[in-house]
């Protein structure tokens, strides 16, 4: 069995109305999900806004969230950076912090030479101890490596152990992957925010890495799915759709603002550019949760 599968959310990071990190706010989320039965929790990843957050604040609160969690359930890091050297220090940082695994995009600079990449993969496994999840997005967040050279990464570097497909279509590609990497890999999993789980877990996918709004009920969905029950998880996933649907045109705005209805958080204050929900926005959000009500708590 694969340590990691489940859900796995990414931990969004909170913040005060003057935009300085609120921890508490940041701790209660984590507690939430803890609580809604999530396997697993990743900090920071694109919805923890992570490329607006300093390289002393990612260190400060990976040391605590990796105290927060205090072993309960395993930690996945989010060492991705524009450098390979800040990216060893991410991984650092989530070893000292006890992550099992350390979540890292394909280096820029390494596109072109793939014996490169694997040395640099293999020295963060061997300095760090902690399992890859070699995160495969396209340009411009990743380099969008081939399959075939992603598979060829996996069986010759034993420290990769998952890798997550952001690339479109991402079943089709969890498929191909998972003939490609044959049983060097444990798992692989897909992006999107869940908005394509069922095709991913019916591809072979081991779980979901989606935002942290609804985490209960994708929880729920997966556990459905794993035993067997298909219509009762597409019965949930259809239910939510539209949530997620919304949730892909405002990204960290709509995960704050359903956290901020539902009492987890206080402020739904977001440093990461974007579209802000407006008047109309916040009307339709309001009649989507109400429609959920009978299966999500509208407090927390």
């Amino acid at each position: 069995m694969s340590q990691l599968q489940g859900v796995l959310p990414i931990l969004p990071t909170i913040f005060h109305a003057t935009g300085a990190i609120d921890k508490a706010g940041t701790k209660n989320v984590l507690e939430y999900v803890i609580k809604a039965g999530a396997a697993g929790v990743v900090f920071p990843g694109l919805a923890s806004e992570y490329d607006t957050l300093t390289r002393d604040e990612r260190i400060e609160m990976t040391d605590l969230i990796g105290k927060w969690i205090a072993g309960r359930i395993p930690f996945v890091v989010g060492a991705s950076a524009t450098t390979q050297e800040d990216a060893a220090l991410y991984a650092a940082a989530g070893a000292r912090a006890r992550a099992t695994t350390a979540m890292i995009l394909t280096p820029h600079k390494l596109a072109d030479n793939l014996p490169a990449m694997a040395d640099f993969f293999r020295e963060i496994h061997a300095s760090t101890g902690m399992k890859i999840m070699l995160q495969n997005a396209p340009a411009p967040m990743g380099i969008g490596l081939a399959l075939d050279r992603v598979a060829l990464l996996a069986k010759e570097v034993d420290g990769i152990f998952y890798v997550k497909e952001e690339a479109a279509p991402s079943g089709q590609r969890i498929t191909k992957l998972t003939e490609l990497a044959g049983n060097s890999l444990d798992a692989v999993y897909g992006g999107a925010g869940g908005r394509y789980v069922i095709d991913e877990l019916a591809r072979g996918a081991k779980g979901t890495m989606p935002a942290c709004e609804i985490t209960e009920l994708h929880v729920e969905m997966v556990a459905r799915f794993m035993r067997g029950d298909e219509n009762g998880a597409r019965d949930l996933f259809e239910r939510t759709l539209p949530l997620l649907n919304m949730q892909a045109n405002f990204r960290w705005r709509l995960t704050k603002a359903v956290l901020k209805m539902r009492g987890i958080i206080e402020c739904d204050y977001v440093r990461a550019a974007g579209p802000a929900l407006d008047t109309h926005d916040h009307a339709e959000l309001a009649a989507l949760m109400k429609r959920l009500s009978d299966i999500l708590p509208s407090t927390y």
